[in-house]
């Protein structure tokens, strides 16, 4: 995650505990009839992103799962079932229910097949919104092993030089476990920036950097008022971006027979009610199936300690994927999650319409 694009704090953002975040989270879900396996996939993604700094994927997005929930178009109680296997490959059903149930169950399996095979690659159908990808990684690395996880969502990310939404946002997450320090974490869009990122800016009243986003027509904007497309990553060298947005596509729709990004319903559509039909894939990799671990091990250290030592520009620091998310994580123990106006307002809605106690003061 570029930290240029850290969402600003201030007078608006209000704090709120871990603790207390993840308790209300879960409580909501409850009171709308999620069974717990939901409740506790959904509540555990999300407060990844939030504890991690990831805030666009974090808890603000309680409200919108309830919404959908409600509305029929996320199933509160899935039955979620691998359906087909093949050596170290299988297929998980989410029966469309929440995509952080899916994602986790479909990582379990991957794991269990790596431990086997030493490698284990699961597609996912029938899901929804995906959520934090590096949620599942993390899961994985927890375990000792390396893992991959992939999604699509509705298109709203042109081409390079395109002038309409083509791909979803299409996030690609791949973690490495190093003994004795945090994972080496990759956890990004494919598009500049995620469109969950536009609508926290929007709440914020915060303008977008240059070349994220873009107007109708495919002209840029910093309004984030104004977006209607995202761009691909990548700036003037976007085809990249669009390239890799079309390696998660292919890995979460083709290798699910999921819907393409151009054929999902929009997440924001005013259709609640009918499934979208989203695909997602994850991979797990048993480091030592292929090397020793100990070997592994010292060739991944020896890597992210070079990394971390090796000469910045100056007034700058050099980090390894993850770094600023593990700060984050270690300031919000002492901080909070912080919760923006539009996420805070929906929360104390959501307590009094449940008699719940929200995780802040009203």
């Amino acid at each position: 995650m570029n930290s240029s694009l850290k969402p600003p704090t201030g007078e608006a953002v209000l704090h709120a505990s871990i603790d207390a975040v993840d308790r209300f989270c879960r409580e909501v879900f409850a009171a709308i009839g999620a069974d717990e396996a939901t409740a506790d996939a959904a509540t555990r993604a999300m407060m990844h992103g939030s504890r991690l700094g990831v805030d666009s994927h974090g808890v603000r997005l309680l409200d919108h799962y309830v919404k959908v929930m409600n509305g029929g178009r996320v199933n509160r109680t899935p039955d979620v079932r691998i359906v087909q296997s093949f050596g170290a490959v299988a297929s998980l059903d989410a029966d469309h229910g929440h995509g952080a149930l899916g994602a986790y169950r479909a990582m379990d399996h991957a794991i269990e097949l790596a431990d086997k095979f030493g490698i284990g690659a699961v597609s996912i159908r029938n899901s929804s919104h995906f959520g934090p990808a590096g949620a599942y990684v993390m899961e994985a690395t927890r375990r000792g092993f390396a893992a991959l996880a992939v999604c699509n969502s509705d298109s709203f990310v042109r081409l390079h030089d395109g002038a309409m939404r083509f791909h979803g946002t299409n996030p690609i997450s791949f973690a490495v476990p190093v003994t004795g320090d945090n994972p080496w974490l990759l956890d990004m869009a494919t598009s500049a920036v995620p469109y969950n990122r536009v609508q926290l800016y929007r709440s914020l009243g915060v303008q977008l950097p240059e070349g994220v986003a873009s107007e109708a027509d495919g002209r840029d904007t910093r309004d984030p008022s104004l977006v209607e497309m995202l761009a691909p990553v990548g700036g003037e060298f976007g085809f990249k971006g669009a390239g890799l947005g079309g390696f998660a596509e292919i890995l979460s729709a083709v290798f699910s027979g999921m819907k393409l990004s151009f054929d999902i319903l929009p997440m924001n559509g005013a259709d609640i009610s009918t499934p979208r039909g989203l695909g997602a894939f994850v991979l797990a990799l048993k480091p030592g199936a292929f090397v020793s671990e100990e070997i592994f091990q010292a060739g991944i250290k020896r890597y992210v300690e070079v990394l971390r030592s090796s000469p910045a520009r100056e007034g700058m620091t050099v980090m390894a994927p993850g770094d600023r998310e593990w700060r984050v994580a270690r300031e919000r123990e002492q901080s909070g999650v912080p919760l923006d106006p539009a996420t805070r307002d929906a929360f104390a809605v959501l307590a009094k319409e449940h008699r719940l106690t929200p995780p802040f003061s009203l």
